[in-house]
């Protein structure tokens, strides 16, 4: 929540033609009750693109998931992996793992009401059932009602005691559950996520299931994401360089600002592209402290990257 969103997705696609892209998880309430265009639109140039619902009621889900289709989405996908505090009291997240029932009632009813595809995120456990039988009849249970695609997070969640920051971090990673789910169910279409923070363990994962799910590290490293498609889909690579991806974002940028979207909206999820890198910490120096100011417009970016330039030059 609050990371992946349109302005995100849109630096993302500049990095690879052929990832698929996932919305925040959003809320049947925020769909229904809120500005349901603020929450779904997006651009064009953002597809192949997945919008992640959170909530529980079939009618809800299934009155978002026709929304998704209405604003051109490619897929929507029910989270059942969240493990947060508010995401409890409204009794969706990872505790829906502890009702297969309710979710495959929820996805039979989503596919009622869209053509596209329902997929579902989970994690492997909740809190003491982590055991492999208790993930298999989740899944057993909703593929029962017609889901075929599971987005599988290597970890249980801690319901109670644990952050959601340490959910990712804390239960140890059993990516053999995984890979077990593949061999038992071969027709389904089976992608692990989990702590995965290179293209040679894309690689390794992608032998034993069908797709990989990033979220950490293309978001603090977006420069990884660069390399996806020659060594994934087989493509070249759509950007020959950071400067060259930063550049592709004036125009949207430019629109943006003229349309009164704060300039840090989009900015801030660009602050790890030279991560690593000669002039990596000013170029995040010169966009933090400048970025809120009035005015702040493209000529920041301009000015982050000849901090860069300066000290690369240092550098060699």
């Amino acid at each position: 929540m609050d990371w992946s969103d349109r302005h995100c997705r849109f630096f993302w696609r500049g990095l690879s033609r052929h990832a698929r892209l996932y919305s925040e998880m959003i809320t049947t309430g925020a769909l229904i009750h809120g500005d349901a265009d603020r929450h779904l639109a997006f651009d064009a140039a953002e597809h192949p693109v997945a919008l992640q619902l959170g909530g529980c009621e079939p009618d809800a889900l299934a009155r978002c998931a026709a929304m998704a289709e209405q604003y051109g989405y490619d897929e929507v996908n029910l989270n059942c992996g969240c493990p947060s505090d508010r995401v409890q009291v409204g009794r969706f997240g990872a505790c829906l793992m502890n009702e297969p029932a309710t979710v495959a009632t929820a996805v039979a009813a989503m596919q009622r009401a869209t053509r596209l595809p329902v997929t579902v995120k989970h994690r492997i456990g909740v809190d003491d059932s982590d055991d492999y039988p208790y993930l298999k009849h989740f899944v057993e249970t909703v593929a029962a009602a017609g889901c075929t695609t599971f987005i599988v997070h290597a970890r249980k969640a801690w319901l109670k005691g644990l952050s959601p920051k340490e959910n990712r971090e804390v239960p140890p990673l059993t990516y053999e559950h995984v890979y077990r789910l593949k061999q038992e169910f071969p027709k389904l279409t089976i992608v692990i996520n989990g702590g995965i923070k290179t293209l040679e363990e894309c690689t390794q994962h992608l032998q034993q299931v069908d797709g990989v799910m990033l979220g950490r590290e293309p978001y603090e490293n977006p420069w990884f994401l660069a390399g996806v498609d020659a060594a994934l889909f087989g493509d070249a690579n759509p950007v020959s360089s950071r400067e060259a991806a930063l550049r592709r974002m004036q125009p949207y940028i430019e629109n943006a600002i003229s349309r009164g979207v704060p300039m840090s909206a989009i900015t801030r999820h660009m602050l790890g592209l030279y991560r690593g890198q000669p002039g990596g910490r000013a170029f995040r120096r010169v966009m933090s402290e400048g970025v809120h100011k009035p005015g702040a417009n493209w000529a920041l970016l301009e000015k982050a990257l000849l901090e860069v330039t300066r000290e690369t030059q240092l550098a060699a």
